[in-house]
């Protein structure tokens, strides 16, 4: 879903790691300049735990530039503004009856590309070459994607493990953003080189889901108590752990309601579904997704 604008965010959101930290505007390059594109990804959190989630193919994506004019290097990637557990589940506020989100996610740009943070673990791998004019036009994009788009969304939920099966509800993340940006450019003439690309996806696996209400019409004061109640014990169990004790206890809550229950309260779009969850339940999945074709006449460098 699009949104006609960006809200401010909560002061009660809060990263521990700050978010686009040496951020900057997208520059005007020169129409006639010549510029690399490059498949950015590693490990997610890999900064942090090296190559650890890159065992279980968790990857985070991005997009680097390079000017043939000036010789500068640039960074694109979008992720969320308050650290991937916060996205994916609320808080539970004392004094608020509605489960509290910070899940906004946006684009980040910042001059460089860091080599070695991409490469030890990862890829840095180049895929187009676009002109300056295709760069500005893309920028262009990227603001309007960027400030309509605004929602994180960690899940994607589907009807069984076949490929052919429905998709109840799409993922929102850094590797949708990228997928985007390189339909963009591709839509714009660029033309991608014939390699492999693989992306994470994490899915949930559900019967067709049934509509609950937003956080008026459940919480509100003409809410479903009931229900109100219901989500807020489902989510209990997702908070951070401050012992190990109190994860493992936690834990066996959360088999028993989505596993043996086969429940799962997705919020979407400001909304609240229920989803009658299915074997296999969850997956990672690292899965191919071609590099885009273009709709018009290609830029030829």
């Amino acid at each position: 879903r699009r949104f006609d604008y960006r809200p401010k965010t909560d002061p009660y959101c809060q990263a521990r790691y700050t978010f686009c930290p040496t951020g900057s505007a997208i520059p005007v390059m020169k129409e006639e300049d010549v510029i690399e594109v490059y498949r950015l990804q590693t490990p997610v959190w890999e900064f942090k735990y090296g190559d650890l989630l890159g065992h279980l193919k968790i990857m985070h994506d991005a997009v680097g530039f390079k000017s043939s004019l000036t010789g500068k290097n640039y960074t694109m990637e979008w992720y969320e503004l308050f650290q991937l557990g916060n996205c994916t589940f609320p808080h539970l506020r004392p004094g608020l009856d509605a489960p509290f989100w910070c899940n906004q996610g946006a684009a980040c740009f910042y001059e460089g590309i860091d080599d070695a943070h991409w490469k030890e673990n990862g890829t840095l791998v180049l895929v187009t070459t676009i002109s300056g004019s295709m760069f500005n036009e893309m920028a262009k994009w990227v603001k309007y994607d960027n400030e309509t788009g605004i929602y994180y969304e960690t899940w994607t939920v589907k009807a069984s493990p076949d490929k052919q099966s429905a998709v109840w509800f799409d993922s929102y993340e850094c590797s949708k953003f990228i997928l985007r940006t390189f339909q963009k450019l591709a839509d714009l003439g660029a033309v991608f080189k014939k390699i492999q690309t693989n992306y994470t996806s994490i899915i949930l696996f559900s019967g067709e889901p049934v509509y609950l209400g937003n956080e008026t019409s459940i919480f509100g004061p003409p809410g479903n108590k009931s229900l109100a109640a219901a989500i807020r014990d489902f989510y209990y169990p997702f908070k951070p752990h401050r012992t190990v004790r109190g994860f493992f206890v936690d834990l066996l809550k959360i088999i028993d309601r989505v596993i043996l229950n086969r429940q799962f309260y997705l919020f979407y779009n400001l909304e609240y579904w229920f989803l009658p969850m299915k074997f296999p339940y969850l997956k990672i999945i690292y899965e191919e997704v071609p590099l885009p074709t273009g709709s018009k006449t290609s830029f030829g460098v």
